[in-house]
Parts: structure tokens; C-alpha cells; sequence
């Protein structure tokens, strides 16, 4: 089902692409879908077991502080556009690894599938944090740079 949701999701992505069947929509609609599903993957697997506590509280943590911060910005400054860095792009991509690599765990315990869920779910967590920083700090910058000018400023 895993591996169906991921090509289907892409197959969709790229006939809207070759197509030209883009919309506003359809930016807001297939990220928050994405994020359904691993989210809801990561409290599944969390929930039996087999993914650590702590990964899908950052996980989650991250999500819901970009979240909170974009609604902050777009009450404060009207801006709705808070696009994707490498570094969540790369989150993304661990995220996604990690998930595959607890459910491949489960169908075969050797060496290097024992080795390869470790290494990407210390990924998610890495990237969990890096781009979670870096959210916080280009969203401080756009405050900062819509800053009026302080009773300093001559």
C-alpha cells in the first residue's frame, strides 16, 4: 500500500506537469496529502512498535511548529507562500525512507535492512531538526525584514 500511495502520488505529479494541469489548489492540496499519509504511517508504526516515540514526536513537533508559524505570517504579514527548502525537501525523503526501510524490518531482519533503518531513521531525526531550524530562522528573517522601523531608526 506504501509503495502504491508513493507511485501513485507520483504518477499524479507528473501527468499534472506534462499536462499543464496545475492549480493553487493542487499546491496547497498534494503536500498536505503527503503529510496525511506519512504522519498518519508514523503514528501507526509508532503505535506498534516499530518506529521510536521520540522520531514521530519530532516528526510531529516540526509539522505543527511550521504550521503555527505560517499562520502567524500570514495574519501578521498576508503572505501565504512558505515554499519547501533542500532541507525539508531532504526531511521528506528521509521520512520516506525510514518508513520503507521499518516495513522492509519487518519482512527480513538481516544485517544491512537492520542497518539501513537505523541510518535513515537517525536521518529523519537530523533533518527533522536541521530543517525545522532553518524554517524558524527564514521565517524570523521575513518578520524581521517587515519589521517597521523601531523608535531607534532615524
Amino acid at each position: 500500500m506504501f509503495v502504491a500511495a508513493g507511485l501513485s502520488d507520483a504518477l499524479d505529479g507528473t501527468l499534472a506537469r506534462v499536462l499543464k494541469q496545475r492549480s493553487q489548489l493542487g499546491e496547497y492540496l498534494d503536500p498536505v496529502a503527503d503529510k496525511l499519509l506519512l504522519s498518519t504511517l508514523f503514528v501507526v508504526l509508532t503505535h506498534l512498535g516499530l518506529i521510536p516515540v521520540t522520531v514521530t514526536v519530532l516528526v510531529f513537533g516540526r509539522d505543527v511548529g511550521i504550521l503555527v508559524v505560517s499562520a502567524i505570517l500570514y495574519a501578521a504579514t498576508g503572505r501565504r507562500e512558505f515554499l519547501p527548502s533542500v532541507f525539508g525537501k531532504a526531511n521528506t525523503v528521509a521520512q520516506i525512507a525510514a518508513v520503507g526501510a521499518v516495513l522492509l524490518h519487518q519482512l527480513t531482519n538481516t544485517q544491512w535492512v537492520s542497518d539501513f533503518r537505523a541510518i535513515t531513521l537517525d536521518a529523519t531525526i537530523l533533518l527533522t531538526i536541521a530543517s525545522g531550524l532553518h524554517y524558524a530562522w527564514v521565517a524570523a528573517r521575513r518578520v524581521g525584514a517587515q519589521a517597521p522601523n523601531g523608535p531607534s531608526a532615524k
